[in-house]
């Protein structure tokens, strides 16, 4: 993996494609690979796109030095990683979980620089209502309680991706990095609506962080299109592929019209 050193942080990325930079952050407690397995499927056969999935600080083989202690430390990584790769032009961004929480606040906080943003299953502050844990009816029970308690789609096809993008990861993953930057994970400081196209996906059986912010947040954005997925849980991106690749591909369409004026 290239290394690019970002506000003093070596981060390490995977980099498919050319043209119009997309950074892809994956959520917390895994690594690049599980957004690359869900996203990369939707640029088949399209060009013009340079797909960037970086290892967030602490997980995957980004480090995470001590003076990274805050969301907004990691914030800071991420703006400086974003016009490093920029090239002068607007980049995209699209973010699961954790990582559509970061995404989202590099929208609002530098919209120039952001050509468009799709946030799914995002962590929001002030989520509400959120659902207990139901699998889909008619899965089989398989699978270790890591599995269980994320999808909840539970078949051997989930269960394959689970192992193969999911499970890898953790030992990856810096725990002490992870309770240090937790304690302190609300970005600080306003976030105005990000007025470009966005997207904004969530899973109706997310027992993580719900639907209903995310809806909230579709009210404030101007560009936004939303989508609530039923049988779909926190683990949306595996268990909706199809559904996601259609509504990143309109999407996209949407930012080159607005790019191309």
């Amino acid at each position: 993996m290239p290394t690019l050193r970002a506000a003093g942080v070596d981060v390490h990325h995977v980099v498919h494609g050319d043209g119009r930079p997309v950074i892809v952050l994956h959520g917390a407690g895994v690594d690049h690979r599980e957004t690359e397995a869900c996203v990369e499927p939707t640029f088949a056969g399209l060009q013009g796109w340079r797909r960037i999935y970086p290892d967030l600080p602490g997980m995957g083989r980004t480090p995470a030095p001590a003076s990274l202690s805050s969301a907004d430390d990691v914030l800071a990584v991420l703006l400086d990683l974003a016009r490093k790769v920029s090239g002068g032009q607007p980049v995209l961004l699209v973010g699961h979980s954790a990582g559509a929480y970061y995404a989202r606040a590099l929208a609002c906080r530098q919209p120039e620089l952001v050509a468009g943003a799709a946030l799914i299953c995002p962590l929001l502050p002030g989520a509400r209502d959120v659902p207990a844990h139901h699998a889909v009816p008619g899965g089989s029970e398989i699978g270790d309680d890591g599995f269980r308690d994320y999808f909840v789609v539970h078949t051997p096809e989930m269960l394959e991706r689970y192992r193969e993008f999911v499970e890898p990861a953790a030992d990856l993953v810096d725990q002490e990095v992870m309770q240090r930057i937790g304690g302190k994970w609300e970005i600080t400081g306003d976030l105005p609506p990000y007025p470009g196209p966005a997207l904004l996906v969530a899973g109706r059986r997310d027992s993580t962080v719900g639907w209903a912010a995310t809806a909230d947040l579709a009210q404030q954005w101007p560009g936004a299109t939303l989508a609530v997925l039923d049988h779909a849980g926190h683990a949306l991106p595996h268990e909706q592929p199809e559904l996601l690749r259609a509504l990143i591909g309109e999407w996209l369409a949407r930012v080159e019209r607005t790019v191309s004026g």
